[in-house]
């Protein structure tokens, strides 16, 4: 005869759930990824930029043969070299030039739309502090933009070398004089460090002013960011009939880092005459002045969005 077993089931009461493990890192990593999900423009700008300029290249290498036959026979080596490189550095210029204006306009705009939109309120209802929200932010500008920058450069460089080469090659042109003009390792080393230190870095007060004052100001933020630099130069001029502070927020905003970061000055920063030098960056005074000033902003940014509700 069976017997019945004492073994009762589990209960599901007993049953313990045990928390999913979230890293400390994904709230960051998907607050990033949920800022380019809400400004597309931030990536598809310089997208859009990078096939207007390879659009005007193509054009010019249909007399590219002919100008380079030209300018072999007709100016020195230096000017030939500068001739070849200049498409290349003007697609860089292109890229930074962008990188500042797409970094400017999102910074001013990046905290005070969610609060015009009244988006704020469901963004805090979600367990996310208000410094990793404001820290996801200041990573666009800091990392997305810069390494965007450099990606788009860099494919930017290949499609041209191989749209040059084609047109070369079809004119029965030797290519290998072409090649010669351009370093494949030192330009896209040389345009990385400047991406780093010249528009990530040194601009870094700028941005983190920008982010404090979208914050804040309930409109107008561009108006609110430049006013009190605007009056501050102001008075200096009247003052002292000088004009360091407006040239020294204008010299963060464009990169303009003189001597502190390439060794050779007035000159493009992927030229392979420059030089970096890292250790007189990190050594210069106005690197860490900065960097101490953008952190003061950053976590002003951060208290602004604890205590500040939609508008």
């Amino acid at each position: 005869m069976n017997t019945q077993s004492n073994t009762m089931p589990e209960s599901f009461d007993s049953r313990v759930d045990v928390p999913p493990v979230i890293s400390s890192t994904q709230p960051l990593y998907w607050s990033v990824r949920r800022e380019l999900w809400e400004n597309r423009w931030i990536y598809l700008v310089p997208l859009w930029l990078a096939a207007v300029f390879l659009f005007g290249f193509l054009i010019s290498t249909f007399r590219l043969a002919s100008r380079l036959q030209f300018a072999a026979s007709a100016i020195t080596s230096a000017q030939y070299h500068e001739s070849i490189v200049a498409p290349y550095d003007g697609a860089a210029g292109l890229m930074m030039a962008a990188m500042i204006l797409i970094s400017v306009f999102y910074c001013a705009d990046a905290l005070h739309s969610e609060r015009g939109d009244r988006s704020i309120l469901f963004w805090k209802s979600l367990p996310v502090s208000d410094l990793t929200t404001v820290l996801a932010k200041a990573c666009i500008p800091f990392v997305v933009l810069p390494v965007l920058a450099f990606a788009i450069t860099i494919a930017l460089y290949c499609i041209m070398l191989l749209l040059s080469s084609a047109a070369i090659l079809a004119s029965g042109l030797s290519v290998a004089a072409y090649w010669k003009q351009f370093s494949f390792f030192e330009t896209p080393m040389l345009l990385l460090y400047h991406l780093l230190t010249a528009h990530t870095l040194w601009p870094a007060p700028v941005y983190c002013w920008l982010l404090l004052v979208s914050g804040w100001a309930r409109r107008a933020t561009f108006v609110w960011a430049a006013l009190p630099i605007v009056a501050i130069a102001a008075i200096e001029k009247l003052m002292f009939h000088t004009s360091y502070f407006g040239m020294m927020v204008l010299h963060r905003l464009i990169g303009h880092v003189t001597t502190a970061a390439m060794s050779v000055p007035d000159t493009f920063p992927t030229n392979p005459m420059n030089h970096i030098t890292p250790l007189r960056f990190l050594a210069s005074p106005g690197l860490w002045i900065g960097l101490a000033v953008a952190t003061a902003f950053l976590f002003a940014a951060v208290r602004l969005r604890r205590y500040h509700g939609p508008l």
